[in-house]
């Protein structure tokens, strides 16, 4: 079976350190600028005993697959995650269907639809306009030209 390494799946441990660097960046906006091995351990607090070499081992094991980026801030390293928690998502389940070597796509998206609620079909028949949407205004040229007008 084919190995993709497009989207490297997640442990336990990297996915809820991963969920802290989301919501401080979501929380910071765009000010945010990184979290350092110290802050990510620190939202531990209360919810898990954690050594401080362990978050910093899982956070420098993020950054080689790419999932993290990081930056030094004096002694320290600052770490930002590379993409959003969408995007890594729709490359886990890009690489789900690579990796299966599915010959029959269509049903196999039958299969996980089957399961759907009604609200996660209506997210899904918008995301199809959405993108049916950028397609049709990629492929019409812009209205200067549809009227035979030149740029100056």
């Amino acid at each position: 079976m084919p190995h993709s390494t497009s989207a490297p799946r997640l442990g336990d441990l990297e996915r809820v350190v991963m969920e802290h660097l989301w919501e401080a960046a979501s929380s910071g906006g765009a000010d945010f600028e990184g979290a350092t091995v110290r802050q990510v351990h620190d939202r531990f607090e209360g919810e898990r005993e954690i050594a401080y070499t362990t978050v910093m081992t899982v956070l420098d094991r993020l950054s080689k697959k790419s999932l993290v980026t990081r930056e030094r801030d004096g002694r320290a390293w600052r770490y930002l995650p590379a993409a959003t928690r969408e995007a890594l998502t729709a490359q886990t389940m890009r690489r789900t269907m690579t990796d299966m070597d599915l010959t029959d796509r269509r049903a196999a998206l039958l299969h996980f639809l089957d399961g759907a609620t009604t609200d996660e079909i209506a997210d899904l028949k918008a995301a199809l306009a959405e993108i049916e949407g950028r397609a049709s205004d990629a492929a019409s040229p812009p209205a200067s030209r549809r009227r035979g007008l030149r740029r100056p």
